[in-house]
């Protein structure tokens, strides 16, 4: 089905013609006319599948088409979890805001809340922002959402699992009229928390899901490798890169530290890397998602900051150093690489600190998985067996004790008894005297 299908506005059909987009995705298919027709949408589909421009374009459609609630505040909000991802969803509604007399701004956290505050005071008619920093606008009433048209939660699963649910809730109270329109997109439409949510701020929506999260991404080829320890596991990447022809990497690690220390190794070895974490201001985050966007730098090593969102076509290796401890986490991971029908390899390093979350992502693949090896490289870790069961159902200790230990056995404790006989209570101590017999006539 081609967009021309989807009734869109002519406006809109130019600037997808301009980008060379011309035939619709599945969710595209299915949530646009959903979204036009003004109903609510619950909709759930796999990394690259094209779902920011499944809620961008029938926003711009309506406003194209309809006169605003209101002359000062915003039509439609796009709320993110994270900046990146943000900014990403920023950059595709400019596109497709080409030629039309409509202004956007970016509303996220790290940046200045002053400048924001002017920006909004030139009443944009569409907002897209982190939850935390609009809600702290709200909070300030540096912005109102009475008028709002449409309310966007894009990667809703992303933002409760970071804890934004209050914001949430605040967002949704401060728009909540009965001609708003909300359009939810979620990695899985089983997340509970999801569901609940869903509950409150949807009005009888229609549910899509498109190609589950743990279907099989064709365009993406899988590996997992075994390792011992953190050195075997430098020494796989190492090997990984040098027999990887590739464009443009991305390295997924656990810790901001790691992103650091591997960053200036890979710098070492005549390699062009940078490293991104959460650590850094707004600004540096921005330039050095620009150098990479633009292939200054070839490597990017990253935490889970960057596995949402990043949309650039000549990623063409992720290596998962570390594996994510949300399973969903993976699939976003994998999903930097094969976007827009270009072919990817993603390549995951799994040790003994590793192996839960691999059996989790195993399960959620619903994939037997099996390992490959570099020559000279084999590791001695097979897996860990899970722990036996006893006979109350809990997980028996591993652990063997050791032969020099000794039981040892806990010492009487002396306790003094004075307590009940006698209690010291100064200087001045009253005693009672003891009550005389009554007298009988033999006294």
């Amino acid at each position: 089905m081609q967009f021309k299908d989807l009734g869109l506005d002519n406006r809109l059909l130019k600037n997808l013609k301009h980008f060379d987009f011309k035939n619709a995705t599945k969710i595209q298919q299915q949530a646009i006319p959903v979204a036009i027709a003004g109903k609510d949408l619950l909709a759930s589909s796999k990394t690259g599948s094209g779902k920011t421009l499944a809620f961008v374009l029938p926003i711009l459609h309506k406003s194209l088409k309809n006169k605003s609630f209101s002359a000062k505040d915003p039509r439609a909000l796009i709320l993110a979890p994270t900046r990146e991802l943000a900014k990403q969803v920023y950059g595709e509604l400019k596109s497709m805001l080409g030629g039309l007399s409509y202004d956007a701004s970016l509303i996220v956290g790290g940046e200045n809340f002053n400048d924001q505050v002017k920006a909004l005071r030139r009443y944009p008619k569409f907002i897209v922002a982190t939850p935390g920093r609009l809600a702290d606008h709200l909070e300030h009433r540096s912005l109102f959402l009475d008028g709002l048209e449409t309310l966007v939660l894009d990667e809703a699963d992303r933002m409760l699992d970071l804890g934004f649910a209050p914001e949430l809730r605040r967002i949704h109270m401060a728009a909540k009229h009965r001609r708003r329109q909300t359009l939810m997109f979620s990695a899985t439409l089983d997340h509970a928390d999801v569901n609940d949510i869903a509950l409150e701020m949807l009005d009888a929506p229609k549910r899509i899901a498109i190609d589950i999260g743990s279907a099989e991404h064709k365009d993406i080829s899988q590996k997992f490798y075994l390792c011992d320890h953190l050195d075997h596991k430098e020494s796989l990447l190492e090997r990984a890169i040098q027999e990887a022809n590739y464009k443009q990497l991305i390295i997924f690690t656990a810790t901001r530290v790691d992103t650091e220390r591997l960053t200036e190794k890979l710098n070492s070895d005549g390699l062009k890397a940078i490293a991104l974490s959460g650590s850094l201001t707004q600004t540096q985050r921005n330039t050095i998602m620009s150098q990479f966007e633009r292939a200054v730098f070839k490597i990017l090593v990253t935490t889970d900051i960057a596995s949402r969102g990043l949309d650039i076509a000549n990623v063409t290796h992720v290596i998962n150093f570390d594996m994510p401890k949300h399973t969903e986490e993976y699939v976003h991971r994998v999903g930097r690489t094969g976007r827009a029908g270009n072919k990817g390899d993603a390549i995951s390093f799994v040790g003994p600190k590793d192996w839960d979350s691999f059996k989790r992502v195993e399960t959620y693949l619903q994939q037997d998985i099996n390992f490959s090896q570099f020559d000279g490289l084999e590791g001695k870790f097979k897996g860990l067996k899970p722990a036996k069961q006893d006979y109350r159902g809990k997980a028996k200790s591993t652990k063997k004790p050791s032969k020099n230990t000794k039981l040892k056995t806990k010492k009487a404790i002396k306790r003094d008894k004075s307590f009940h006989q006698n209690v010291s209570v100064g200087d001045n101590v009253f005693i009672p005297k003891k009550k005389s017999q009554p007298k009988t006539d033999e006294d």
